[in-house]
């Protein structure tokens, strides 16, 4: 450009050049540098192309990338012009001569200093500003790709009646548009302002004009695109109140227009979008009067008013007109909140109906319906991974996960686990064993979720390779949740199906189509520098036919094929049509939608089995939403890698949206195969995250919701001390209503800051049935019903098991107690908890107890059936006093003490109960003390009442001995 301002640049020093030879080496190593760079980059994006292409979502990687490619380039050419042309117009309107002064002396050196770079300098700047932004842009595909393909949900928001499609898709792009216009106008109007100081259009302590008019015009109009984008932002602002999360006393989350945001920021908004319009068109106005005075008088109002009217205005309508009569001011508001929330989260067909919660006296009939009300799971998924490790685990280079799964096979509930990798038990790691030879577990181990074999569960597929009821199915497990590693399969060398019982090796060489092909020399490379790793490129373990395996978990695949997904935290496995298939269920979530509170999925999903093992969290691409469906279920061949996503809910319009940016990646729900969908599942988390939102939106009358006073919030775990909430369970059970059992998952609520029952929550989990997802929720009647933790204190300090687990203690063994299962029956609730015992040395817990209780009847034996039996008293079985010699059986004085302190032991629980429901810590600690001295009181008159009665049956034993003799003399 130009230069009309700058001075003379003085004498050139010419410098000596270096040498041919150095200048040719530096040149080599500069090209050298580039071209390892450029392929690194290229390494990474070849490799991910590959990927893509192998398990046949290309079109996610083509879409993904040249939608990014589109909005950095677009974005950043915007942004760089922005800047270039503002930049570019101040130099050009600059002063033809400087004015005379110390300021204008200074900047003389620093234009003189620039004059032979000024060009690049500009490209340099705008570059720079224009890969920022391009950048920025880039990381809005999902943004974008929403707002060109929503769909309508054809429901409309209460305030403004706008399609719930325009908080979803559109307005979270116009906020990017405004946003991005805002920095435009910013950073442009920084750069003009330096360039006109620069060259003497804007001075400071020169005497005159602090601007010349080209100056003062130019910055006035980009002040004035500022303002007119500040009106913009005023206008968006009012529809952005509808989505809007605020504070509120009924909740914390509270999305949506209040009385104050409807009656106070609604019209506060619209009036300074008139005054930023006006205020912007002084601005503009300058180009003719070259002047300040009106622009800045106008720009003073407006900030003014923004204080006024938008700050101080609503204040006062929120202290004097709101607060003193708040619950009926905003009844109506919160009236929207909750039809809004109970439709964004599918809850709003959940109503409660009232259940006593307390059974008859038909002690009979309930242990007759008990058999019938569900299949009690005894194996509890979450304590018997040890076990299937050290009965199944069969080589010590296999494991289990943690927390096993529950499928349903031939009918009944079945615990789940797959045998998958443990390299780190391998004796000897090296990279061949690392990533050739050990490269799949082998083989799915079941057991009866309803049945122990000697306290172990009772497998119905087991051994290596497996055999039982799932019969034949290609067992090798190349994908799973423990196997992170990648593996190179299928060349010359020979990968390690399992060790026989004789020592030899069965060996098996890899077949599939999964995987990428590393024959070629270019792929290898590129994964040579992809990975790290320089062998991949000379290997000879590699050739003809090797391909390699990689994002090999599940979740990971999934989340790699449907980045628009979230992915629930708990994929399981099963076996269909001879082959091991994971099962992921997938959610389409929103924080767009009107007057619908919002939840964080991290939060609202967490229990006490998921922040035991960080593998079962969602994985979220938004933490914070506000609409949540189960849209996509999920499926990856355990053996090939391939990746199925299948509609499941097909109106759902942010599903459609996605399948239209991302055409033909999502298959009909028709196309499930009806041996898969038989073993398809209501999802967990999703399941939590309504139970979440129904502890307080249970509740439809808007006074009722604003007073909180029939809140409810999900229980600790009793099983646990860490006070994670209790997860929810998989259980075939009969709801009241209901004539036969079905496949659900179930929930218990307690009051706010109480412990006592208040609701029993179960959804229908069996993709097969008619009413899958219908969510069943029983309100507790009744005021003193026990809850979980209750439940579980109960069992606790009752005698027999006190014994029994005092007894397990001291022979050094530790007892871990099963999941504490809920069922509803004859309008109260039966609880079952299997209890199990692990020795000091043994390598795994085996069930030994089963507790039951039912109202206040507590059973406790060695099954099921006998615990049942007990609590129920059927048989009308009491424990024999012990007979006393002579046929004597009236009461010993060791018999009367034993029911004295049992019963005072009874006594001082139910005063601690009381206590604990009042929040008398005082009160509950010295019951506990007299439920202590009475439970210490009867096992030692139990113990003189066992010597007693052994005494006893030796002297009348001996009698009988003295007896006999005399016969026989």
């Amino acid at each position: 450009m130009p230069d009309r301002g700058g001075g003379p640049t003085g004498p050139r020093i010419r410098v000596g050049r270096p040498s041919r030879r150095a200048r040719t080496l530096l040149l080599t190593l500069g090209v050298l540098a580039v071209l390892g760079m450029a392929f690194v980059m290229f390494a990474g994006f070849w490799t991910d192309w590959l990927w893509y292409r192998s398990v046949k979502f290309s079109s996610v990687f083509t879409t993904q990338l040249w939608t990014k490619i589109g909005l950095f380039f677009v974005f950043g050419l915007l942004m760089a012009l922005a800047v270039g042309v503002n930049v570019w117009l101040a130099h050009r309107l600059r002063p033809p001569l400087s004015a005379m002064s110390m300021e204008q002396q200074s900047l003389d050196r620093y234009r003189m200093g620039i004059a032979p770079f000024k060009r690049w300098l500009l490209v340099g700047i705008t570059a720079l500003v224009g890969l920022i932004a391009g950048a920025s842009a880039a990381s809005q595909w999902r943004t974008w790709l929403m707002f060109v393909n929503g769909v309508p949900f054809n429901q409309k928001d209460p305030q403004f009646h706008m399609d719930v499609s325009f908080y979803a898709f559109d307005l979270p792009w116009y906020r990017f548009l405004l946003g991005f216009g805002f920095a435009a106008a910013v950073i442009g109007l920084v750069a003009a302002a330096l360039t006109h100081y620069l060259y003497g259009g804007l001075r400071i302590t020169s005497p005159g004009a602090r601007a010349t008019a080209a100056a003062t015009g130019h910055l006035s109009v980009l002040l004035g695109v500022f303002v007119a984008l500040k009106a913009v932002a005023y206008w968006l602002d009012r529809y952005g109140l509808a989505v809007k999360q605020s504070d509120f006393k009924a909740t914390d989350n509270w999305t949506g227009l209040r009385y104050v945001d409807a009656n106070a920021y609604l019209p506060a908004k619209t009036i300074l979008f008139c005054i930023a319009v006006i205020c912007a068109i002084l601005f503009f106005a300058t180009l003719w009067r070259r002047t300040w005075q009106l622009p800045v008088i106008g720009f003073g109002l407006m900030v003014l008013s923004a204080i006024l009217i938008g700050g101080l205005y609503p204040a006062i309508v929120q202290k004097f007109q709101v607060q003193p009569n708040e619950q009926s001011k905003e009844a109506p508001y919160i009236k929207k909140n909750i039809e809004a929330t109970r439709k964004a989260y599918g809850i709003d067909n959940a109503k409660p109906v009232d259940y006593k919660g307390k059974g008859s006296d038909d002690a009979a009939k309930q242990r007759t319906e008990s058999d019938s009300a569900a299949s009690y799971r005894l194996n509890d998924p979450n304590i018997v991974s040890p076990t299937f490790q050290q009965l199944e685990q069969q080589r010590k280079y296999y494991q289990f996960p943690t927390t096993l799964d529950v499928d349903r096979y031939n009918g009944q509930d079945t615990v789940v686990g797959l045998r998958e990798l443990n390299l780190s038990k391998l004796d000897k790691r090296n990279w061949i064993n690392d990533h050739f030879v050990y490269t799949h577990g082998y083989g799915a181990v079941t057991a009866k979720g309803t049945a122990t074999s000697q306290g172990a569960p009772q497998f119905t597929e087991s051994g290596l390779p497996t055999t039982g009821d799932l019969g034949d199915y290609n067992q090798r497990i190349y994908y799973g949740e423990k196997t992170s590693q990648y593996s190179i399969v299928g060349g010359p060398q020979k990968e390690l199906d399992y060790e026989q019982d004789d020592g030899t090796q069965k060996t098996t060489s890899y077949k599939g189509k999964g995987g990428v092909n590393l024959a070629n020399p270019l792929n290898r490379a590129a994964y040579a520098v992809a990975f790290s790793e320089p062998q991949i490129l000379y290997s000879g373990a590699i050739g003809e036919g090797s391909r390699i395996l990689y994002n090999r978990t599940p979740k990971e695949r999934v989340e790699a094929v449907a980045p628009w997904l979230t992915i629930d935290g708990d994929p399981y496995p099963t076996v269909v049509n001879g082959k091991i298939k994971w099962v992921i269920d997938a959610y389409t979530t929103s924080n767009g939608y009107p007057y619908a509170s919002r939840t964080t999925l991290g939060d609202s999903t967490a229990d006490s089995l998921n922040e035991a093992d960080s593998q079962r969290a969602v994985v979220a691409q938004q933490n914070q939403v506000n609409y949540i469906r189960n849209s996509v279920k999920a499926t990856v061949d355990a053996g090939t890698g391939e990746v199925k996503l299948y509609t499941w809910d097909d109106k759902d319009p942010v599903l459609k949206t996605w399948k239209k940016a991302f055409p033909g990646t999502v298959e009909p729900k028709s196309a499930i195969p009806a041996s898969l969908k038989e073993h398809l599942r209501y999802p967990q988390d999703m399941f939590k995250v309504q139970r979440e939102l129904l502890s307080l939106y249970h509740v439809t009358n808007s006074n009722q919701f604003y007073n909180a006073s029939d809140a409810w919030q999900v229980p600790n775990d009793p099983t646990k001390k860490d006070n994670s909430a209790v997860p929810p369970y998989y259980l075939s059970m009969k709801m009241p209503g209901q004539t036969s059992q079905q496949f659900s998952l179930t929930t218990t609520f307690t009051p706010s800051g109480r412990p006592n029952l208040r609701a029993f929550m179960a959804v229908d989990a069996d993709a097969t049935s008619k009413d899958y997802g219908a969510i069943r929720l029983l309100r507790v009647t009744e005021d003193k019903v026990a809850g979980p933790e209750q439940v579980q204190n109960t069992l606790n300090s009752s005698g027999s098991v006190a014994n029994w687990v005092r007894d397990m203690k001291g022979a050094d063994s530790t007892v871990l107690y099963g999941n504490l299962l809920t069922v509803p029956l004859d309008k109260g609730f039966l609880y079952v908890e299997p209890i199990y015992a692990q020795g000091r040395n043994a390598e795994y817990p085996l069930m030994r107890k089963v507790a039951v209780s039912y109202g206040n009847k507590i059973g406790f034996a060695d099954s099921l059936s006998e615990a049942l039996n007990e609590a129920f008293d059927v048989d009308g079985d009491t424990p024999a006093e012990p007979e006393k010699p002579g046929g004597d059986t009236s009461e010993t004085p060791e018999n009367s003490t034993v029911k004295e302190a049992l019963a005072d032991a009874d006594e001082a629980f139910k005063d601690g109960q009381e206590a604990l429901k009042d929040n008398d810590w005082t009160a509950y600690g010295k019951a506990q003390d007299r439920l202590q001295d009475a439970l210490e009181r009867a096992e030692d008159a139990q113990s003189k009442a066992d010597k007693a009665a052994g005494d006893n049956k030796n002297d009348k034993n001996s009698g009988n001995g003295d007896n006999k003799e005399a016969a026989g003399g």
